[in-house]
């Protein structure tokens, strides 16, 4: 498995750093730092805090995504899956909690594991005005173009 350096700064003293919990995982957790437990109403959304405060290598980002259990046993997901922290930002973490249910609702706690955080390659493009090189078959076609 590859690896690259992520620096971290414990904002809060409790903030606990994020962790594999596989061998093979991907994604790490990152866990909610809290002064007493947030309640996620049915419906609604909540910028919840880590603690920390992270340095991505140039050339990467950070994606923050949900925990497939989470999502599954709770309806509790990432808004803006994934959401992406760029290389060059270095203020809090934090992590933006949804309750996709109808009814009830979900008490994050201090330690518990949110989201997850997967660090991966970052290709930038050049625009380049005025021409699109080669046509293709499907064309402009979208939306359900294809049939599938």
């Amino acid at each position: 498995m590859n690896k690259v350096r992520v620096g971290y700064v414990k904002l809060d003293e409790r903030a606990e750093i994020p962790e594999y919990q596989t061998v093979g995982a991907a994604g790490c957790d990152l866990k909610a730092c809290l002064d007493r437990p947030i309640p996620l109403w049915a419906g609604h959304t909540k910028l919840i805090p880590t603690g920390l405060s992270i340095e991505i290598p140039d050339e990467f980002e950070g994606q923050v995504r949900s925990r497939s259990g989470m999502a599954l046993k709770n309806g509790i997901v990432v808004l803006n899956s994934p959401g992406t922290i760029d290389s060059d930002y270095r203020g809090p973490l934090g992590v933006i909690l949804h309750n996709t249910n109808s009814i009830g609702g979900f008490e994050i706690t201090h330690g518990m594991r949110i989201a997850q955080l997967v660090i991966t390659p970052v290709v930038q493009a050049n625009f380049e005005e005025g021409f699109i090189e080669k046509d293709t078959e499907r064309g402009a076609g979208g939306f359900g173009s294809t049939g599938k």
